[in-house]
């Protein structure tokens, strides 16, 4: 799936079919999906309530950013 490449924001990243990676071929972008979501909600100021909306991840509840693993 394309996603908005956080980095080179002109450009797309690929997030893997089993939502585990992105990776932008145009800025060397490589990271999982976790640590994606929390570089974003860092960075854009307009998705700093994105834990509100990814609540659960693998069955655990993310109550910070600093608990999304």
């Amino acid at each position: 799936m394309k996603i908005k490449c956080p980095k080179c924001s002109n450009n797309t990243a690929i997030l893997s079919d089993d939502f585990t990676n992105v990776k932008c071929n145009y800025c060397d972008l490589d990271m999982s999906y976790s640590k994606y979501i929390k570089y974003v909600a860092y960075h854009d100021v307009r998705y700093s309530d994105i834990l509100e909306d990814y609540k659960t991840t693998n069955f655990r509840s993310a109550k910070t950013l600093d608990d999304w693993e």
